[in-house]
Order: C-alpha cells, then structure tokens, then sequence
C-alpha cells in the first residue's frame, strides 16, 4: 500500500514538474519578445492616437507610448497663448508714425522752439559763447513755410538778443514785405548764435563784426538744424554766402550757388519731407553794394513763384 502510495505520489510529482517547465516557457518568451514588438506597435499608435489615450490605462508594459503620447500632446502648449499675446501689441506700435513723421501742432513746435532756445542761451561750448553780451536763438512763426537764416548776429543783435533788427534787418523787413509777407508769418534766425567779433575784448564797439569761422559754426550746427526739423518749413532763403555754404553743403562761390533751387542739406537730424533752399545776398552786403539788390529781388521772385505770393500793389 505504501509503495503504491510512494509510486503515485512520484508520477505526480514529475506530471506537475513537467506541467511547470511547459507553462514557463511560453511566458518567458512572450516577456523576451515584448521589447521588439514595442517598436513595431509605436507607429501605428502615433498614426492613431485615439486608441492611445485609452492605453494610459493598460498594463505598464504600454507605459512607454504613453509617455510618447503625452509628449505630442504637450508639443502644441510649448507656444502657450500669453506668448501670442505679447506679439500681437507690437504690431500696432510699429505701424505708429515715429515722433517725426506724427503732426506736430503750431503750439508743440513754439514749445520745442522754446527748449532749444533754453539751451542756446545757456550754451557756453565755444568761445563765442563766453564774449557775448546776449545770444540770439532766432524768432517768428513757429509754422512757418518760409525761413530766412543768416551768418550771426551783429552789434544790435547781440545787445538785444533779436535777429537782425539793425540796419540790415530793417532792409530785411522790406524785403519780406516786398514778398507780400510780414516778419510775423516767417521764421528768422542765424547759423552762429553768439556775436563773432574782430576784438571781443571790447564787445561795445560798433564796426566789430565778423563772419563765423568753421569751428564756430560747427558747434553751433546743430541748433538751426534742430529748428529747421521743429518748423517744418517747405522752403529756406539762406542771406550771405556762410550760410549757402553751409546749408547746401557746398564751397561754390555765392554767385555760382543762387539763382536756383538747392535741397537742405542738414548733418544731425532728418526731415520730414524735402526742403528747398534758395541762396541770395545778405541784407549787409546790399547796404555795401546797392546794384546788387536787382538780383536779390529776382531770388525772392523765385521763391514767391514757388509759394503762389503775389507782390502787393502800391
């Protein structure tokens, strides 16, 4: 009895070790060919990502689409929507017209005017500016479409800190009229903004005048030029050949530079829009030299051409 038990007990001992080895086999080959099959599942998941999401949820083995899955789900919130915002304000900003190209108001310019006037007579940068009795910034309309600009102020100028209000500026003044203008409708200044003296050891003598030099007027450059952008004008009658030169960046005498149009040329700052300059004699050299005052007429003609001015009847 017992050795028939024993014989039982070792037939079942070897069907369940047989059992065993058969049932382990298949499994430990199902986990050794999981890794390769991964790859080939991969594509058809990304194809189809709708069974994907469903897949977050299987066995761990299906972990790695899952992460594959997520990752090009997030791929779009990488350029999250304050970042889009952030671009749309730029657009408009740089469609905005820059200060200069914005329209500037009669009373926005005589403020600007103002400032740079300020500065000028604080200015001490070259030695013009430490003989002086006054400078003389400039005056008029601060929208006006004419300008005249000469070299420098004079004796009278300097003890009263207005441009050409001499002799030479009471020729111009007729000169202007003549135009069928007033002093008020038009804008007056100088290149230099201090006197130039022969002596300025003694700035009360009369008959003490000179043309500024190269040095001075390029220190002083950037005032009439920063006065020219603020009003804006459409044309500049440069009086004397210091100014022409300057203005229109040329070394050509006076006579080969009036009689025609040159365009503004200026160092420090852009204009708005094109500006025609006209050079012709100064009030100064008229009052030396009076046969000269038949061709100073003909420029101003040319400028009133230009501008649609009718000379006043008598």
């Amino acid at each position: 009895m017992k050795d028939s038990v024993r014989a039982l007990a070792a037939d079942f001992k070897a069907f369940l070790a047989s059992r065993e080895e058969d049932d382990l086999t298949p499994a430990a080959c199902s986990q050794a060919a999981a890794p390769a099959s991964a790859p080939q599942a991969e594509p058809s998941v990304q194809e189809t990502p709708q069974p994907l999401s469903s897949a977050t949820h299987d066995a761990p083995a299906q972990d790695h689409l899952t992460i594959s899955f997520l990752r090009q789900d997030k791929h779009p919130a990488q350029t999250p929507q304050p970042h889009m915002q952030t671009q749309e304000p730029s657009a408009p900003l740089s469609e905005q017209p820059s200060p200069q190209e914005a329209p500037v108001t009669p009373q926005q310019k005589q403020a600007l005017l103002d400032q740079i006037a300020q500065e000028i007579n604080a200015c001490r940068r070259c030695p013009l500016g430490q003989t002086r009795l006054h400078a003389v910034p400039g005056e008029g309309n601060p929208a006006a479409e004419l300008m005249f600009i000469g070299e420098g102020p004079g004796f009278d100028e300097d003890h009263q800190g207005r441009p050409f209000i001499g002799r030479a500026g009471q020729l111009l003044d007729k000169m202007i009229a003549a135009m069928g203008l007033k002093r008020e409708q038009v804008f007056i200044a100088n290149i230099a903004k201090c006197h130039p003296m022969v002596n300025p050891e003694n700035p009360e003598a009369r008959g003490n005048d000179r043309a500024p030099n190269a040095g001075e007027i390029a220190v002083c450059r950037k005032y009439i030029e920063r006065q020219i952008a603020a009003i804006s004008p459409k044309y500049v009658v440069a009086l004397g050949g210091v100014a022409a030169k300057a203005l229109i960046s040329d070394t050509k005498s006076l006579g080969a530079l009036r009689g025609k149009f040159h365009l503004l040329h200026l160092d420090t700052v852009e204009l708005k829009h094109p500006v025609k300059i006209l050079a012709t004699y100064h009030p100064a050299a008229l009052l030396r030299n009076p046969a000269w005052k038949k061709d100073a007429w003909a420029d101003l003609q040319m400028v009133m051409a230009e501008m649609g001015l009718k000379r006043p009847q008598a």
